[in-house]
């Protein structure tokens, strides 16, 4: 991400949507809704684990809050009851976690274990946390934090807050770093996690949600002391959650090791995770991706894109979209969610794309709203050459 120079206030926040738009860092983007956001919300601040330039940090909060708030909220519809499941469908972003996945698919889930409401509560000096809405399905952790006692607008300081001294602060706040967890009492190192981020949960006024991508290395079972441990700005005591997990031996694991090859461009479905609540996609592409005719001049073919469907044509809904400032690179790793299936599919298909890319300005062909309001990520362009069938055995 290039480094912005000094501008007026109106510059910046333009700028700021460019960077939305086209930048690498926001792997959790939904920019198309994020901009509409910019000056409608007071936006919470959220940490992503992958910032590590601190100034390049400070000129992109709000667009890598927003990234991480609308990205990451989408999971957050997977801890309702079934009987709210209905009615979070028609909610923007979070009925996705829904989309395609029958009510009876989200009972299943509760019972199973995958997704489970501890309403566990802990108050010190005033302050209570109650831990909510907690899902588990092996593939990532995700759980709410509801904050009770103190009436602050955020759950995190705000980022101009951040540089004072911690006891200048309001009591109250999450503390930098945010929750940690443990795993039957050894502390989970964030370097097991492909993607973590944590912030403020639109749904509910003070609460807080926080979410951890496991990596394929990451094998903690399915029956597990899980310790949730955080601290408050003005309270000396921390806060901790023991909760006992044990999960069905639910999901089932693909590794078809698949490699499809048109033109420069090569590819590889190393591992296909199916839960009743998440779909993984595990990929290793190298070369250069294929271009179309209108993919000539200043319009370029983008990095490569994967949809899913089963074997009845249902698309599957990808949790996290990026878009890139830059020519695709000839190598890629790709470790992404999905929504899930309705039930276990006979076959799954990979449909890879590309989307077609102005390289003056980086903006998509065919992203944002048509008339009739729906938002597109960008015209599509599907390469068939590329398509791989893969049977499921249960």
């Amino acid at each position: 991400m290039g480094r912005l120079p000094d501008r007026t206030e109106s510059a910046e926040m333009e700028a700021i949507k460019r960077m939305i738009r086209h930048s690498a860092m926001p792997k959790t983007s939904m920019s198309g809704e994020i901009i509409d956001k910019i000056g409608e919300m007071n936006m919470s601040r959220t940490r992503k684990h992958a910032a590590n330039n601190r100034k390049v940090w400070k000129r992109t909060v709000v667009a890598a809050s927003a990234a991480a708030i609308l990205g990451g909220g989408i999971i957050g519809s997977g801890f309702v009851s079934p009987a709210m499941a209905e009615a979070l469908k028609q909610v923007p972003v979070f009925g996705t976690i829904f989309k395609g996945t029958t009510e009876e698919a989200v009972k299943a889930a509760m019972d199973q274990g995958l997704v489970k409401d501890p309403n566990l509560s802990v108050t010190h000096d005033g302050v209570t946390l109650k831990l909510r809405d907690l899902l588990y399905d092996g593939t990532r952790l995700s759980f709410v934090l509801d904050r009770e006692g103190v009436d602050l607008e955020n759950t995190i300081a705000p980022f101009t807050e951040q540089e004072k001294p911690e006891d200048q602060l309001p009591k109250g706040y999450i503390k930098t770093g945010g929750p940690k967890i443990f795993i039957d009492g050894k502390e989970f190192s964030n370097k097991e996690a492909t993607s973590l981020g944590y912030g403020d949960f639109p749904p509910r006024d003070n609460a807080l949600r926080a979410e951890w991508q496991l990596n394929d290395k990451t094998a903690w079972g399915n029956e597990f002391e899980l310790t949730i441990r955080t601290e408050v700005t003005g309270v000396d005591e921390s806060f901790e959650f023991k909760v006992p997990m044990k999960i069905a031996d639910n999901a089932v694991l693909l590794k078809p090791n698949a490699t499809k090859t048109y033109e420069d461009f090569s590819y590889t479905v190393n591992e296909l995770v199916i839960t009743p609540v998440t779909t993984r996609l595990v990929i290793d592409s190298t070369g250069k991706v294929p271009r179309s005719a209108e993919q000539t001049g200043d319009y370029i073919a983008s990095m490569m894109y994967y949809d899913i469907v089963d074997d009845q044509g249902n698309l599957l809904t990808q949790n996290k979209f990026g878009y890139f400032h830059s020519e695709p690179k000839t190598e890629y790793h790709v470790d992404e969610l999905y929504s899930p299936f309705n039930g276990t599919p006979k076959s799954i298909t990979i449909k890879p794309f590309t989307l077609t890319v102005n390289k003056n300005d980086w903006s998509v062909v065919g992203q944002g709203k048509d008339s009739n309001g729906t938002y597109s990520r960008g015209d599509k362009t599907y390469i068939k050459e590329l398509e791989v069938t893969i049977p499921v055995e249960k």
